[in-house]
């Protein structure tokens, strides 16, 4: 049996997803790294992997990644996960406060700006068009709709997920409990990350990150 079936779920949630994520290229090297290191020392860490991921891999991707003045959404994240790391925990209020701003930069940020963009021009330009508008003020009508909507698309999406996933990560990371994480759905979180750095030009997100995965759980062993 691989190793990974009988690791947390949260690992084996973003293990399966890494992979598909990632160059075809390095896809199976990584894949077979990490079921050697797994193989080697079972993980039982709790969630000091994901801390450690997130405060050295994760967060400091998607700082880079943020526009002037925007990075410092991550800045308290980062704080309370190297504490966690170092066995100091917080209580859920903390994390919370902390997490919240930083999720609704980064559900922004992976918006899919672009195709809601287009869908919406699309459809704005159309509507005038067939309501009488010459070629040019539909369009420009149709820039203007999908300028207005697709920005406030983002935003009532950042705000969903940081109301949703705030408290559960909050809960999961104060409680240290592997189900709870597991409950926030971890590969979803990991594509979103992909998103919001691809976006911002990031050429290879999936490797950098998956690469600062096996260094976290290498970190983890006894």
């Amino acid at each position: 049996m691989p190793t990974t079936d009988i690791a947390p779920a949260w690992l084996r949630h973003v293990a399966a997803e890494l992979p598909l994520q990632l160059p075809t290229d390095v896809r199976d090297d990584w894949t077979a790294r990490l079921h050697d290191l797994l193989d080697e020392v079972p993980y039982t860490g709790g969630l000091f992997a994901v801390h450690v991921w997130h405060a050295e891999t994760v967060l400091p991707l998607l700082a880079e990644a943020a526009q002037e003045g925007q990075a410092a959404v991550f800045a308290a994240p980062g704080d309370l996960h190297r504490a966690a790391a170092r066995g100091r925990a917080s209580d859920q209020e903390t994390w919370r406060t902390a997490l919240t701003p930083m999720l609704l930069h980064l559900y922004d940020a992976a918006y899919d700006r672009v195709g809601a963009y287009t869908e919406a021009h699309t459809g704005a330009r159309d509507y005038a068009l067939a309501n009488g508008f010459s070629v040019a003020e539909a369009d420009g009508y149709g820039h203007e709709y999908a300028q207005l909507s697709s920005d406030a698309n983002a935003r009532a999406c950042a705000e969903a997920h940081a109301l949703a996933l705030g408290p559960a990560l909050a809960r999961a990371y104060a409680t240290d409990e592997c189900e709870a994480y597991a409950e926030t759905f971890p590969a979803a979180q990991l594509r979103a990350v992909l998103r919001a750095l691809t976006e911002h030009g990031d050429p290879a997100p999936a490797a950098r990150l998956a690469e600062g995965l096996i260094s976290a759980l290498a970190a983890s062993r006894p």
